[in-house]
């Protein structure tokens, strides 16, 4: 049995091509996904000529979706978005951000976005400040810059590093009490919620 068939398109196929191209696909592709859908059939000559004025229709759409993305782009490019989530006093987050996320966020800005556009190198766990690329062809993408910040007010831990000498034997420093620093006042005990 051979791996490869050669298929004409009766549809428009992300990553395959566009109606009338006469790809070459899987056997496995071919009979799984293309044919049970109508996606596909066999090439013949009256078959090409009946999709022709058809490709000619979606070659059309393709440059006018190239444009629209193009523009796209070009606005999207240095944009800085806001997410706010929930975390720890650590600053790790406790759901973490994704590409849906993330693409959520610019629909509702305004751009259209889909999650496979959104590109990031690893899922975002922290808040920080992340450079995000939108990549929505092989050579057409913007770069924006996506600000992860805290639901609530983060207590800063405002303990003194330890230090160790060259033996490894713990630095003892006088302990300095707030209350008799000048300008500052008492420190108030904390309440754990």
């Amino acid at each position: 049995m051979a791996k490869t068939i050669t298929l004409l398109l009766t549809e428009n196929v992300d990553s395959l091509g566009i109606v009338g191209d006469v790809v070459k696909v899987r056997t496995g592709y071919a009979r799984n996904f293309l044919l049970p859908r109508d996606l596909a059939t066999e090439p013949t000559d009256e078959k090409i000529k009946e999709v022709a004025s058809r490709r000619v229709e979606a070659e059309r759409q393709v440059a006018d979706l190239r444009t629209q993305r193009e523009a796209m782009a070009k606005k999207l490019d240095g944009l800085e978005i806001t997410i706010q989530r929930s975390c720890n006093d650590l600053g790790l987050l406790y759901a973490s951000v994704t590409q849906q996320d993330i693409a959520a966020a610019l629909t509702t800005l305004g751009f259209e976005v889909k999650p496979r556009d959104v590109r990031i190198a690893h899922t975002i766990k922290r808040i920080d400040t992340y450079d995000v690329v939108v990549k929505f062809d092989a050579d057409l993408g913007a770069s924006i810059k996506l600000w992860i910040v805290a639901d609530r007010k983060i207590d800063e831990d405002e303990r003194e590093e330890m230090e160790f000498d060259n033996e490894g034997k713990l630095i003892e420093k006088p302990a300095r009490d707030a209350a008799s620093e000048p300008g500052t006042q008492s420190p108030r005990p904390r309440r754990r919620v």
